[in-house]
């Protein structure tokens, strides 16, 4: 028949459930005839479990039925999730409508009317599985997009994080960059006349020396110059002024030899790094920023001073970016002298007690850093935030979010290492660093 080899599927499976023979028989050899493979049930008790186990494409079930009738039975395989897919048509001889109404809102998808007409059956079931078939179809297309979409979120999610990467290398090196041009301007208008000072008061000393010894030799040998000399002697206070000239001279030279280690210091601090790691001394680093933040470890006109105590161990010189590590020690401790200011702040009464502890240790080929402070510490809710890329829990201006991710990239990517944080909410925190050798 024409209107039947239009949707001929081999593998599409019927199940029929009808407790008449005669309908059994009728419906399986109009289907078989046409292509189908049929399955028969009239037990309706045991249908569902071969429903289960057979899988087909289509059920074609009867209303009336003793044991378990029609609309059990669909409202059962509707509520399996390995059934409840397939489309289910009515066969009924009752035209009451509501009994139709109440088919369709049990799940079912169509009703064939007894006694049976054999175009009808065909073409009602040709519709259905063409429709199923669609949906089938649609629910692949829907988990392949699904798919798609996840690969694609998922591929999105690491280029978005490969450019905060790549945001992060560019944001340090630029800082290195400008730091390193920064400091070698000043070092460079600073050293000119410092130089020229340093060298002046070289000479300087030696003339001061040469005349203190003349005037005491004068001393000596005139011990009696006149009223006149007398007079402005006393006047000038000699004697305090040939004790105190050579000290002052040599504060004026200890004074320029503490401005040439502070910019020799600000090199070292800020100098690039080759391609290449290089062997340096991880305390050299930690004392040349502690230096540099001298200035913020002094006494406040609203705090005390905060105090660094120091606990070094004996360290071999390790193979590094020592200009990035540097970089890591200011912002850590930098980061601590911010939670120090921010807990005295907050105190209701006076903290005298603050402290920046730092230490050093060789642990099985590797060297740990610590740099703990008796701050407010930081809260749990944003301990797994703070390594992120621009997150900041200082103020608009303050902070950019970017300085512990840049330390985290340095410790991590550049020296294998790692950079964890350890914090206790009002008694402090710890970042602990770990490098190999």
């Amino acid at each position: 028949m024409e209107s039947s080899s239009t949707y001929l599927d081999a593998s599409a499976k019927i199940f029929i459930i009808d407790d008449s023979y005669y309908n059994l028989d009728f419906l399986s050899i109009i289907l078989s005839d046409s292509g189908y493979e049929v399955v028969a049930e009239i037990d309706s008790e045991i249908a569902f479990e071969k429903i289960i186990s057979c899988q087909p494409d289509l059920i074609i079930l009867d209303v009336i039925m003793p044991k378990i009738n029609g609309f059990e039975l669909c409202k059962i395989i509707n509520l399996e999730p390995l059934t409840k897919n397939i489309p289910i048509i009515f066969t009924t001889s009752l035209s009451d409508t509501d009994q139709k109404v109440k088919g369709l809102n049990l799940g079912a998808v169509d009703y064939i009317t007894k006694p049976f007409q054999k175009e009808e059956i065909l073409a009602r079931i040709q519709v259905h599985l063409r429709i199923r078939q669609l949906n089938l179809e649609l629910e692949k297309q829907k988990q392949k997009l699904e798919q798609r979409v996840q690969t694609r979120t998922a591929e999105l999610s690491q280029t978005l994080e490969n450019l905060k990467q790549t945001q992060l290398q560019l944001v340090q090196s630029e800082k290195i960059s400008l730091l390193g041009q920064l400091v070698a301007g000043v070092a460079h208008e600073v050293n000119n006349p410092i130089g020229f000072i340093a060298t002046n008061l070289y000479h300087a000393k030696n003339y001061v020396e040469d005349l203190v010894d003349l005037v005491q030799l004068y001393q000596q040998h005139f011990p009696q110059p006149g009223a006149v000399i007398d007079s402005q002697i006393e006047e000038m206070d000699l004697e305090h002024v040939l004790k105190d000239l050579p000290k002052l001279v040599n504060s004026m030279k200890l004074g320029t030899d503490s401005v040439r280690g502070i910019m020799q210091s600000l090199r070292s601090f800020s100098r690039a790094d080759g391609d290449e790691k290089k062997a340096a001394d991880i305390h050299q680093g930690l004392e040349t920023t502690l230096m540099i933040l001298q200035h913020r470890l002094k006494p406040q006109p609203n705090r005390a001073a905060i105090q660094v105590i120091k606990k070094y161990a004996q360290l071999p010189l390790v193979k590094c970016y020592s200009g990035q590590l540097n970089q890591v020690f200011m912002n850590l401790l930098a980061n601590a002298i911010d939670a120090l200011e921010d807990s005295f702040m907050s105190s209701k009464k006076e903290r005298k007690n603050l402290q920046i502890h730092i230490g050093t240790s060789l642990e099985q080929e590797r060297v740990i850093i610590q740099i703990v402070d008796n701050g407010m510490g930081i809260p749990k809710t944003t301990q797994n935030e703070i390594f992120k890329p621009f997150f900041t829990t200082k103020p608009e201006g303050k902070g950019t979010g970017l300085g512990l991710p840049i330390c985290q990239q340095i410790i991590r990517e550049q020296h294998g290492g790692s950079l964890e944080c350890i914090s206790f909410p009002g008694k402090g925190t710890e970042f602990l660093i770990s490098i190999p050798l």
